[in-house]
């Protein structure tokens, strides 16, 4: 156990608080600020299956998803975590599919029958499903952290030893010319009918498609539109996007919407991870994780606090 020494994290989304707990039990006393509670962040609304998606470079991603992934395993166990390990397919539109992300996934079996209209062959495997309030409150609790609400607008403002995982607002905050930027995605939430497989479809001609079945509900998605900054629900996205779950999976036609919500992904060229000492104390990025954020943030964590 290291000697305790002060640290302050600025981020309160999921990759905020995962660095915080480790951090902690690494022996640091650790302050969390953040400008949302965390069940308003990006973070909140993720359908959050495993699946590194808009994130790189690819060999750190395998590294820190298998991290994760062992992780998320362990907590499936507990029932409070909100985390379930759920068989699903990944759908490819293409006779030659970039299969790079199933290094880190221990099982991955190809599929090349019963597939819907369009789909030339599908993976499926076995990955971590969060339900993202239940684990966004067990996450928080678990850390055991202090936690300020509010903006930082300045490394000076804050204490100590410093990690930067606050999303979008990183870059402004370290001069980070290289992003991130929002990448804008869109949910809608239906009733569960009884489906327990999950369902990725990003090569849909139509969109970005995805289905993700959780204990009463279905989050279905979605969008991914670059440079886009809005959080306000679109009537004819939600269509477009039931429209495409309809076509894939049938159960699902003429859901009726239980709830919606928009969440700004922070994309970068690659995720940042790494450490600087800026007025004679240590300054630690970890941001721009683009829609990986949950799939990374173990692993990352794991990082952080070798770095601290």
């Amino acid at each position: 156990m290291r000697t305790s020494r002060e640290v302050t994290v600025i981020g309160g989304g999921v990759v905020g608080y995962t660095c915080a707990h480790e951090l902690a039990r690494a022996g640091h006393e650790v302050t969390v600020i953040t400008a949302d509670p965390p069940g308003r962040t990006t973070s909140a609304v993720a359908a959050a299956v495993w699946f590194p998606y808009e994130a790189a470079p690819a060999d750190a991603v395998l590294r820190w998803g298998a991290e994760s992934l062992r992780a998320f395993g362990s907590l499936a166990g507990d029932p409070r975590t909100g985390v379930s390990l759920r068989s699903g397919l990944v759908l490819h539109r293409s006779a030659s599919p970039d299969l790079w992300w199933t290094a880190a996934v221990p099982s991955a079996e190809a599929v090349g029958t019963g597939l819907p209209a369009g789909v030339v062959s599908a993976t499926r495997c076995t990955l971590p499903v969060v339900e993202m309030d239940r684990y966004l409150a067990w996450l928080v609790a678990a850390a055991g952290v202090r936690t300020v609400v509010g903006e930082v607008r300045d490394l000076a403002e804050v204490p100590g030893t410093v990690v930067v995982a606050a999303g979008l607002r990183s870059g402004v905050l370290v001069g980070d010319d290289d992003g991130p930027v929002p990448v804008r995605g869109q949910v809608v939430r239906v009733a569960n009918p009884g489906l327990t497989d999950w369902l990725i479809d990003d090569d849909n001609p139509a969109g970005l498609t995805y289905v993700v079945p959780r204990a009463v509900d279905v989050v279905c998605g979605g969008t991914a539109d670059r440079g886009e900054h809005s959080l306000e629900p679109s009537a004819e996205v939600e269509a477009a996007i039931l429209a495409r779950v309809g076509d894939l999976v049938p159960e699902l036609r003429g859901a009726a919407p239980v709830s919606r919500a928009v969440g700004l992904r922070p994309a970068r060229s690659v995720v940042r991870l790494d450490r600087v000492v800026r007025d004679g104390r240590v300054v630690v990025s970890c941001y721009g994780h683009g829609g990986a954020g949950v799939t990374l943030s173990w692993g990352c964590a794991a990082d952080v606090v070798a770095l601290v």
